[in-house]
């Protein structure tokens, strides 16, 4: 059974443009390696009920995870945990790791001159208020704790919005998850660049080594306009297997009937 995985982007900062979503391309990369599938990403803004609902609509497709991002800091914007609460139907609570966790980094900050005194005031105590049930996740960057809860089937992780510090907990705490997950399956991807042919003459190709080759997959990214005839592009061909060097025959034996079938239509792989 494959590995499904949504994520749920918060943040205002998203939705307006100020701030691009690398986070979301950089989870799906590393989930997609790991021979998970994102099924789904979904942005939401700073609103506990869009959080609320947003978790309870992924619940309903049963994922083995939802990862959040963004959203567990000290500050009045940051309201993950809080819709997660709602969703789950749990009461939030201070949890005694995540405190203990959190008062760590403050001593450490203190001990090394960067804070005048250890004190937990009430924006520090809402990093360690989470759902009832709740696990907090080492953070060995930033202060505040990832998150995972789990909900049936799914286990609801929630990370930082800050990349250095959501990617440090993913490598550290998420990657074990769906390594267990995903078993053996291997992840594999090899991509050709062509030029002299153009898209819409690349269709009926992709079409006939698609069929050929029923498990993998493969997307043309086009840069330049067609109608020049100038267009660089790039096949990009993937698969998921039982193990690794079945993938990479997989790839391999359609990147040849790609390559073949392309050089006679006159174009050319670079």
């Amino acid at each position: 059974m494959r590995c499904i995985v949504e994520l749920l982007c918060v943040g205002n900062e998203l939705l307006i443009g100020k701030v691009l979503n690398s986070n979301a391309q950089w989870i799906s990369d590393r989930v997609t390696r790991l021979a998970g599938v994102v099924r789904r990403i979904t942005v939401v803004g700073d609103d506990i009920e869009e959080i609320s609902s947003a978790i309870k609509e992924a619940l309903t497709r049963n994922p083995k995870f939802i990862i959040t991002t963004g959203g567990l800091g000290p500050t009045f914007d940051d309201k993950t945990l809080q819709g997660i609460a709602i969703a789950v139907n749990r009461p939030l609570k201070v949890n005694d790791e995540a405190l203990k966790m959190i008062e760590d980094k403050y001593r450490l900050a203190y001990e090394s001159g960067r804070l005048k005194k250890v004190e937990i005031t009430q924006y520090r105590l809402k990093m360690a208020t989470l759902p009832e049930g709740a696990i907090p996740l080492n953070n060995p960057l930033g202060t505040a704790p990832g998150v995972l809860f789990k909900s049936g089937n799914t286990a609801i992780i929630s990370l930082p919005g800050v990349p250095a510090e959501m990617k440090a907990i993913f490598e550290e705490s998420v990657v074990p998850l769906i390594r267990a997950a995903s078993g053996d399956l291997a992840f594999y991807e090899k991509s050709l660049i062509v030029t002299r042919i153009i898209e819409s003459d690349l269709a009926p190709i992709i079409d006939q080594v698609m069929g050929d080759n029923p498990y993998v997959y493969i997307k043309s990214h086009p840069s330049g306009a067609e109608r020049t005839m100038l267009s660089t592009i790039e096949l990009h061909v993937s698969t998921t297997a039982e193990n690794a060097d079945l993938a990479k025959e997989r790839v391999e034996k359609a990147i040849n009937q790609l390559s073949a079938l392309i050089i006679q239509q006159g174009g050319k792989i670079a």
